[in-house]
């Protein structure tokens, strides 16, 4: 995969300059500026084509900071789910001690399935040894 770091681009753009030459050059920026124009003008007419068609989606802000940590967007579903389920599942009521006192009972926790034993093994990786 080819690395571009600033000092490369910097040389592949002086080599460009230095092709195009001192006449050429501005029009040359000129192009590149309206071209540049021309795709954030669809991009936005696009967008809100988009925004008539669905109107209950995210923000561009918010789509682009999901595609940056997906993680974090999984991690406020899961807690949205967590906060269903708890709210799904009915308090049985704790009966009083003897003596009338009451004892704190935590909540079940429901335990995960039970890993299969008949289940194959992968081959050990030669790359840890």
């Amino acid at each position: 995969m080819i690395s571009l770091s600033p000092i490369k681009l910097l040389v592949v753009a002086a080599v460009i300059m230095l092709l195009m030459g001192p006449d050429k050059l501005p029009e040359m920026a000129h192009r590149l500026g309206s071209g540049w124009r021309a795709l954030k003008r669809l991009q936005e007419k696009m967008e809100a084509e988009v925004r008539e068609a669905i109107p209950d989606l995210p923000s561009t802000s918010d789509i682009a900071r999901i595609a940056r940590n997906p993680v974090s967007l999984l991690n406020q579903l899961a807690d949205r789910v967590d906060a269903k389920e708890a709210a799904a599942v009915p308090e049985t009521p704790i009966p009083p001690e003897p003596d009338g006192s009451v004892i704190f009972r935590p909540p079940r926790i429901a335990t995960p399935p039970p890993v299969r034993s008949d289940a194959p093994t992968p081959p050990p990786d030669p790359s840890l040894n």
